[in-house]
């Protein structure tokens, strides 16, 4: 059957949020056993949880703020649009990803894709 349209907007909600103010642990929890992550899509594919771990435990610590812009949910996966502002010396950079999940039965993640590019960040 899949998760439900209610759990995995649940789960983009607080997947966005995370990346704000969240752990490596937090995000991580949203991930399924064999998760894979590709942010950003054509870098090298994260396949194991150590590696999801590492790469958000890069985030802890960033003075960022994230919105979510947009969401389409459709057979148990989810495109959405959401900005990250990373405030750093003075300077606020601004990246829109559009990511791309899909989810288990369990409402977790079991892939992540994130397209976006050197041209979808910008200075503030």
């Amino acid at each position: 059957m899949g998760a439900s349209e209610e759990r995995i907007r649940e789960v983009v909600e607080r997947y966005v949020a995370l990346v704000a103010t969240g752990s490596a642990d937090e995000i991580t929890d949203l991930y399924a056993e064999g998760a894979t992550v590709e942010d950003p899509v054509g870098s090298d594919v994260l396949t194991t949880r150590e590696q999801i771990h590492g790469f958000y435990a890069t985030l802890e610590g960033l003075e960022q703020e994230t919105r979510l812009i947009e969401a389409r949910i459709a057979g148990g996966q989810v495109a959405f649009l959401f900005e990250v502002r990373t405030m750093s010396e003075g300077v606020t950079y601004t990246l829109s990803p559009i990511d791309v999940m899909t989810f288990d039965d369990d409402g977790l993640v079991t892939t992540m894709r994130a397209f976006w590019g050197p041209a979808d960040m910008g200075v503030a």
